[in-house]
């Protein structure tokens, strides 16, 4: 399918009303996108069929010193998303400072200092004899306490006066 034989005029015609602050159709954005809209073509013709007025267009905006709008937009987000990620950076570096710190202190009830994750899990899961009172309690099943799983099995009571309401 062939270009109308007009349409290289309308682009023309439209660019040069966007390069002079006057567009009728468009936002008046230095973009392809405008451009288009501008002569009433669809986007690809400029991307597809007419690539040299597209470059023609970039040509004369970056020889009038502008940048284009979209450029714009996006080296804005580029420097905010540099931004985020530069405090995120120094977040995880203090976080992990503070983890550090926090495996160092001794614990506040007995006084020693903690073992690391791996070594906790790994005494319960063998079932070796941890020191911990809190893994012994879970390895071995609170101790036998029948009173604790059989009140676990069993559902809640809710006496006459709580299923009336």
């Amino acid at each position: 399918m062939s270009p109308a034989p007009d349409e290289r005029d309308l682009i023309r015609a439209s660019m040069d009303r966007i390069l002079g602050g006057t567009p009728e159709r468009s936002n008046g954005a230095l973009t392809i996108v405008a451009l288009a809209l501008e002569a009433g073509v669809p986007r690809n013709a400029l991307t597809q069929r007419h690539t040299d007025l597209k470059n023609e267009f970039y040509d004369k905006v970056r020889a009038r010193g502008g940048t284009p709008d979209s450029e714009q937009r996006l080296r804005k987000q580029v420097r905010r998303l540099k931004e985020l990620r530069a405090a995120d950076t120094e977040e995880i570096a203090q976080l992990k400072a503070d983890v550090e710190a926090l495996r160092r202190r001794p614990t506040p009830s007995d006084g020693r200092e903690p073992r690391p994750p791996s070594t906790v899990g790994r005494a319960a899961n063998e079932g070796s004899s941890a020191t911990d009172p809190a893994i012994s309690l879970l390895a071995t099943g609170f101790d036998g306490d029948a009173s604790i799983s059989q009140s676990i099995d069993q559902p809640p009571f809710f006496g006459p006066a709580l299923l009336r309401t």
